[in-house]
């Protein structure tokens, strides 16, 4: 009986260990920006797996007819194909991000894995950007375990998570992508969506450009305010002291 017991706990605490390392919120394996409180007039719009043509691209036009900073979190490998777009995110003033070189899911990963693929893909970004204020690290798949997190902050970054998602990897329209923002928009959150894919170069996003241009006018109207994770960041410091 005590046998039987101690295998379903095993079970049990392995199946909670394999929720944390996948979930965006979750806080085990280290501390992860997610957000500010609820109920904060903010929202910080997040893209992953670029840069990618044209989408990359749109997105900038429709961000600056809102007059709206986003954060981008890029991927090492198609920032040496396409420079001259991470060139227009830094310039038309959007924070950006490490997203791995190749984006591997990291939990099944060496330390020296971890830190090449991390290193490679800060060495491109150091390439183009001028040195951050806050580096920022987010891990693909929101993957993680202890040593990822060690790793990323050993290389100066800080890792940040999201707490909404609009699903738009699969999204069969706009709308689907805006419904699922509209369910959990409260303020304070971090919105993941992609402007890229990361499995190959080039993956249509055309639905992520349209709901992003209906989701920032639909929220700009009911008050909130955009803003970059560095912002958030800073604000959630100032606000602690």
């Amino acid at each position: 009986m005590l046998g039987a017991l101690a295998s379903a706990a095993g079970v049990a605490a392995a199946a909670s260990a394999g929720y944390q390392s996948m979930s965006p919120t979750g806080q085990w394996f280290g501390k992860t920006f997610t957000g500010l409180p609820a109920g904060t007039r903010q929202l910080a719009l997040t893209y992953d797996d670029g840069p990618n043509d044209p989408y990359t691209l749109r997105l900038l036009e429709v961000l600056a007819r809102r007059d709206v900073r986003a954060t981008f979190f890029l991927i090492g490998r198609y920032v040496r194909q396409r420079p001259g777009i991470v060139q227009e995110l830094v310039k038309a003033g959007h924070a950006i991000g490490n997203h791995t070189f190749t984006h591997p899911l990291l939990i099944f990963k060496t330390k020296a894995q971890i830190r090449r693929e991390i290193v490679d893909c800060e060495s491109a970004l150091t390439e183009i950007r001028p040195v951050p204020q806050l580096p920022l690290f987010r891990p693909p798949f929101g993957g993680r375990r202890p040593e990822v997190l060690r790793v990323a902050r050993e290389v100066g970054l800080q890792p940040v998570m999201w707490t909404i998602a609009g699903y738009d990897w699969k999204a069969p329209s706009a709308e689907y992508i805006e419904e699922k923002l509209v369910r959990n928009v409260r303020g304070g959150e971090v919105v993941l969506l992609h402007d890229g894919g990361h499995k190959n170069f080039g993956a249509d996003r055309s639905r992520t450009v349209e709901a992003t241009a209906n989701s920032i006018k639909r929220y700009q109207s009911e008050g909130y305010k955009f803003v970059t994770i560095p912002e958030m960041i800073t604000q959630q410091q100032v606000s602690s002291h």
